[in-house]
């Protein structure tokens, strides 16, 4: 069944803010595209016990394509460690296809609870530019792995693609913050595969949505994923032009405000 040209038009501007919000602040669209969709669907009817995790599966898709992109510009700067990567990203796989599972067993508002935490976290650390002091150097192969298992789980969980956690733990472990965020972006495309696959295998049994791959919702991830790839450059050179920091205390507020709004839901 086609979509109404009115939810193909809020798709389509949903991918133009998020890819510009992701240029212009250089965070990623999950805390954004989440919610929003999340609202899209249940204001369609579409049963709220699947609409978060519908939401989640399709953000995580979108990750695939965006990540790319990321990791080619930071491949560029020599700024992807990748033996860091080769020892996170077996234990993202194996995270965050548990976490794509374990989503798919909590019921619909716990997740969505699940999901308005780590909006409300994410926008505390825009707030407040909360940024951990160095510490310690990265800790072995086991330890290692297991945070990244970490990530792989809470990734899945929220729909994101892990920089949010991964980021903070390199910076701790005493990585330059650009080396951390460039190995981070390498780390979003194991997520993002793993988790997708996690999501579709898991809403298998799901009741038939049109359109829908198990809980990936592959019209939506087309519309926000062209929209969004188109736009991302415009948010990068403006961010160029402007001073940023403003910005991102402003867009906190709006994230709190989407936080409250899945709560009272």
């Amino acid at each position: 069944m086609p979509l109404e040209p009115q939810f193909i038009l809020e798709l389509a501007v949903l991918g133009l803010a998020v890819g510009f919000i992701a240029g212009l602040l250089g965070i990623g669209g999950a805390m954004l595209m989440v919610p929003a969709l999340t609202i899209m669907l249940n204001h369609r009817g579409y049963p709220a016990e699947y609409t978060a995790k519908i939401a989640v599966a399709t953000s995580l898709a979108t990750i695939c394509f965006t990540s790319l992109s990321s990791l080619r510009a930071h491949q560029r700067r020599k700024a992807v460690l990748w033996p860091v990567v080769r020892v996170l990203a077996p234990g993202i796989v194996v995270g965050s296809l548990l976490g794509a599972q374990l989503a798919a067993a909590l019921p619909g508002k716990f997740l969505g609870i699940t999901f308005a935490i780590f909006v409300a976290f994410s926008a505390t650390q825009m707030l407040l530019d909360l940024k951990p002091k160095a510490a310690r150097t990265l800790p072995g192969t086991l330890g290692t792995f297991s945070m990244g298992s970490l990530i792989g789980v809470v990734s899945a969980l929220v729909g994101a693609g892990g920089a949010f956690l991964s980021v903070p733990f390199m910076t701790w472990c005493n990585v330059k913050i650009h080396d951390a965020v460039g190995t981070s972006a390498a780390l979003g495309f194991p997520i993002a595969v793993a988790g997708t696959a996690g999501y579709v295998w898991a809403g298998r049994g799901m009741p038939a949505l049109p359109g829908a791959v198990g809980y990936l919702f592959v019209p939506a991830l087309v519309i926000i994923s062209i929209a969004s790839i188109a736009m991302a450059p415009l948010g990068a050179r403006t961010a160029h032009r402007m001073n940023a920091r403003p910005l991102r205390r402003s867009f906190a507020v709006v994230l709190y405000f989407l936080a409250a709004y899945l709560l009272l839901r």
